[in-house]
């Protein structure tokens, strides 16, 4: 057995945990820096790598990116009605063949104020896929007709009342102002509730109806070769 100079011996199986101890923290450091500047680049070239994995599946670059774009419309629907509403949130982020999202600071708003944030989104979207059908009727394009009808088509299906959806946010929305009380603060503190805001809450599912409504003709209308 080896020995420190100072005659205290040296244990292997000390120094061997000391060792694989350093390695291991190496390892962290490492691991934690890749997820963070991974995160970081996936999230400003996301984008770009979504136009690349669709150009896969579509065969068309130039498919791909009208497609990707008009996913980020719908995304920057969310965002402008939020910064509307003087709420943090945070650029799209886009995972390759799931869509994108954004991260909002939903709480404490009322059920009116997301019911804005949620349907803002099929909103935007739709009116692209509307400006896209527009120039595919100017241009005679057949890819810009299908890229509209497509668009119309996400929009609508996130429009059903399914939680994680658009649509499902939007009607619980809805059923939150149907039966939640409206409170009066003063200072950050509750000082008075009211009787439920059910005019908010059929002004919600009016909103709801029209929006989806909307997007379903457009889908039916848009089709290739087809007609209402």
């Amino acid at each position: 057995m080896d020995q420190f100079g100072d005659g205290r011996p040296i244990h292997p199986q000390g120094s061997l945990r000391r060792t694989l101890e350093r390695i291991g923290g190496v390892a962290v450091v490492i691991g934690t820096t890749a997820l963070k500047w991974g995160f970081v680049f996936a999230k400003f070239f996301g984008f770009f790598i979504s136009v690349a994995a669709y150009t896969l599946w579509f065969h068309s670059w130039t498919f791909a990116f009208g497609f990707v774009l008009m996913i980020l419309v719908h995304e920057l629907g969310h965002v402008a009605e939020s910064r509307r509403q003087g709420l943090r949130v945070s650029w799209p982020t886009f995972i390759p063949f799931l869509g994108a999202f954004v991260t909002i600071e939903r709480a404490g708003l009322t059920p009116w104020k997301n019911a804005l944030i949620s349907l803002a989104g099929p909103f935007a979207g739709g009116a692209a896929a509307f400006v896209v059908w527009a120039l595919a009727g100017i241009e005679g394009s057949r890819q810009l007709e299908v890229l509209a009808n497509i668009g119309f088509l996400l929009n609508a299906f996130n429009m059903l009342p399914i939680g994680f959806l658009d649509g499902g946010q939007t009607v619980r929305a809805a059923r939150e102002a149907w039966r939640m009380p409206v409170i009066r603060f003063e200072g950050g503190v509750p000082v008075q509730a009211f009787a439920p805001d059910r005019t908010r809450a059929g002004l919600i599912v009016c909103f709801y109806v029209t929006v989806a409504a909307l997007l379903v003709l457009g889908m039916l209308a848009s089709r290739v070769n087809g007609a209402l």
